[in-house]
């Protein structure tokens, strides 16, 4: 079986963002693994409008170039670990109109996450969370909450706590578990489109 692919998303575009230090950090740890590959993916770098798609993400019929763009980025990977600040008790704006610029792309995968905020992130968490049981995703229990409170200094300057690493490998251990777990049934759905193609004489 061919390496599972991990993308680390960086879900904030807001000036003077937390989250860059913060999956900065994820992404070093994750790159002294050997069990799978690892990117990361900043949110700035596919400069997405508010959702500007005619059709339902769900066609899979897009007409923009930076949704094609970023579909066939998002489509690379087995899973993704999303790195989200806590903004109203919820994620970024910016990381949900990402999220739903795309369907079957997210589908059959798996995610874990890394959060921050006041009370570390969780309320965040738990609405990703929904949203990606809706893509059919498959999210990992384990998850990293990092306070500005202890984990910034004057709430700007990362400095995590020791035992934040661990947390990391932990979550990581979940996902790629759980994407190695998935991976039959994407390779079945692949097959299945590619059928699907043929019998349209598109293939």
């Amino acid at each position: 079986m061919s390496t599972l692919k991990i993308a680390i998303v960086l879900g904030s575009t807001r000036p003077g963002r937390n989250g860059e230090a913060v999956a900065k950090w994820v992404y070093g740890l994750a790159k002294q693994r050997t069990d799978a590959y690892f990117e990361l993916l900043d949110l700035l770098d596919f400069n997405l409008p508010l959702l500007d798609e005619p059709a339902s993400p769900m066609l899979g019929k897009y007409t923009k170039d930076h949704t094609k763009k970023w579909s066939a980025k998002v489509a690379e990977f087995d899973g993704y670990v999303f790195v989200t600040p806590e903004y109203n008790h919820s994620t970024s704006g910016a990381l949900k109109n990402a999220v739903d610029f795309l369907n079957k792309e997210w589908v059959n995968k798996v995610a874990g996450f890394v959060a921050y905020g006041s009370v570390g992130g969780t309320r965040a968490v738990e609405h990703l969370r929904l949203i990606m049981a809706e893509l059919q995703v498959a999210t990992v229990r384990a998850q990293v909450g990092l306070s500005l409170f202890t984990d910034f200094k004057d709430a700007r300057t990362f400095a995590p706590a020791a035992m934040h690493e661990k947390e990391v490998h932990t979550m990581l251990d979940q996902v790629i578990a759980w994407g190695t777990a998935l991976k039959p049934l994407r390779t079945q759905e692949i097959a299945k489109d590619h059928n699907v193609l043929l019998a349209e004489g598109v293939a």
